[in-house]
């Protein structure tokens, strides 16, 4: 996958001088992967093991064109619709195709002519051994999901650029492209997936990136992505290296720069589901290693009091989320029907306790509530003041199943 823009870089004219000189980042990450695309190169990866099973019904070009870091398809369901951002010679997506199954729905998008060529040329041998086709790839950048780079081509093809008129009309097009034909739609992907991409994209870009991925998830949907992160914030001596950039080191997220980044998306349920013990990669002291993340979209919407709770399980004495609730052990920490429709859903669910009322409250009866007060709530508001029930077991026990 390339995407990037320009750092300036100090290099010798050969006469012992410096000159100030203009590194293309994206046109370095293009040029190295539409090599890998032709030849295997081990160092654009670390080694990452896949479900054999999977494996099976793929070309040994696809294996050894294999360019990551983590395997994000291992968090991917059936019948779900999945996004690969960086998809590629198509690697993870083939993998993902076969969990979703006939029912679900892989795309692929990648803007690299040459993985794109890779990936497409092996789709009606994947699709007879698995039994369908459910996978697509599509020519954009990972940061403008919404313009389509192929549709873009064949306007400019028939109006090409040669004047500031003709770029302003193209600019024009594509605006109109991305409002009402966009590459992936608003709300349309159950789980985006991306397998050590998103440092190949400029800082100047990432902020819109992570926008993008937040508008084409469902609400509910989730990202999982596995990348390359330092311990430290790498410095602009390394920044200016094309190969170090292009080979995910450079351009590598600071480790908690990607939690900081999903957070200020919008997303909620931020964890780390896996970190690389040692490093992949060790430059001047910095160390790089893989992890994967996963992010959850869906806490927007109205805070209403429906009279629900939840009970911190524990271990620890309380835990606070992103949003400022403070949940106590054993307490019942009074919530939103919002904030109680999230903990009772991955990633809190194994976590707390949900506590129901006796009688549901309709939304459309629902007072507005903050539960960021973080008050107990008294086991009347759920039961009712009115709630005289008896019922005492008798001399048979229990019911199965009620201790």
């Amino acid at each position: 996958m390339s995407n990037g823009s320009e750092l300036h870089v100090l290099a010798s004219d050969g006469n012992g001088h410096e000159k100030k000189t203009t590194l293309d980042v994206e046109q370095a990450v293009r040029d190295r992967y539409s090599a890998a695309a032709q030849q295997p190169e081990a160092s654009l990866c670390c080694p990452v093991e896949y479900d054999a099973s999977y494996l099976e019904v793929l070309p040994e070009e696809l294996i050894e064109r294999d360019y990551g870091c983590g395997d994000p398809s291992q968090y991917v369901n059936p019948g779900e619709t999945v996004l690969d951002l960086g998809s590629g010679g198509g690697k993870i997506c083939y993998i993902a195709s076969q969990v979703v199954g006939a029912e679900g729905r892989v795309i692929g998008v990648d803007r690299n002519d040459e993985m794109l060529e890779l990936a497409r040329r092996f789709q009606p041998e994947v699709s007879e051994k698995i039994g369908y086709q459910n996978v697509e790839f599509r020519k954009g950048s990972i940061q403008d999901l919404a313009l389509d780079l192929e549709q873009f081509e064949a306007y400019l093809a028939e109006q090409p650029v040669g004047t500031a008129g003709d770029w302003l009309r193209a600019e024009a097009q594509a605006e109109q492209l991305r409002r009402t034909e966009p590459m992936v739609a608003d709300d349309s992907v159950d789980v985006v997936v991306s397998n050590c991409v998103l440092n190949l994209v400029d800082g100047r870009d990432r902020r819109q990136l992570f926008s993008e991925i937040f508008r084409v998830l469902k609400r509910g949907g989730r990202a999982v992505i596995s990348d390359i992160v330092s311990d430290e914030l790498v410095p602009e001596s390394l920044r200016r290296d094309p190969e170090l950039w292009s080979g995910c080191i450079s351009g590598a997220f600071v480790e908690q720069e990607m939690v900081d980044a999903f957070l200020e998306a919008g997303f909620y349920g931020v964890e780390i589901l896996k970190r690389q013990e040692e490093p992949w990669a060790v430059v001047e002291g910095i160390e790089f290693r893989s992890v994967t993340i996963r992010a959850f979209k869906g806490k927007e919407g109205a805070c209403l009091d429906q009279r629900q709770a939840v009970i911190y399980r524990g271990p620890w004495k309380s835990v606070t989320d992103d949003d400022g609730h403070v949940l106590r052990r054993g307490a019942r920490t009074a919530v939103c029907g919002k904030t109680f429709a999230i903990y009772t859903r991955e990633p809190y669910a194994k976590h707390v306790l949900p506590v129901s009322p006796h009688e549901p409250v309709p939304e459309d009866e629902a007072p507005a509530y903050d539960c960021r007060r973080n008050a107990v709530r008294d086991p009347r508001e759920t039961k009712g003041q009115d709630y005289t029930e008896t019922s005492i077991p008798g001399d048979e026990g229990c019911e199965p199943g009620c201790c």
